[in-house]
């Protein structure tokens, strides 16, 4: 089981609706399963080793925060798919958020339908 969280670059939607329907454009895109991936663009790339820097891909340990690794490898052009451990979904996904926020990108909940701030 998953929290899964989106982030991309681009002008912040107005609403959820809105962004719901970014989402949805966005995914298709670069996302589906028919469309190979492109490369990330600068700004997703560097929010990708920042938080992964934070919360590594390999966890020696056993405690990693990512249902998939590399992180990297879920993004393409200008969006990044995260898939969380949904133990570790609370804290991880708050930090994503922000780290977006910093960033100046857009961080959007698919299971809430909803921006997060």
């Amino acid at each position: 089981m998953s929290y899964d969280l989106a982030v991309w670059d681009g002008d912040r939607p107005r609403d959820d609706d809105q962004a719901g329907s970014t989402y949805d454009e966005l995914y298709a895109r670069y996302l589906g399963p028919e469309d190979a991936a492109v490369p990330p663009t600068p700004r997703i790339g560097a929010y990708v080793e920042a938080l992964t820097g934070r919360y590594p891909d390999n966890d020696d340990f056993g405690g990693s925060a990512w249902v998939s690794t590399p992180v990297v490898d879920e993004a393409s052009g200008p969006i990044v798919y995260l898939l969380m451990t949904y133990g570790r979904a609370e804290e991880v996904s708050a930090y994503a958020a922000a780290l977006a926020h910093e960033h100046g990108l857009v961080c959007y909940d698919p299971q809430g339908e909803c921006l997060r701030p």
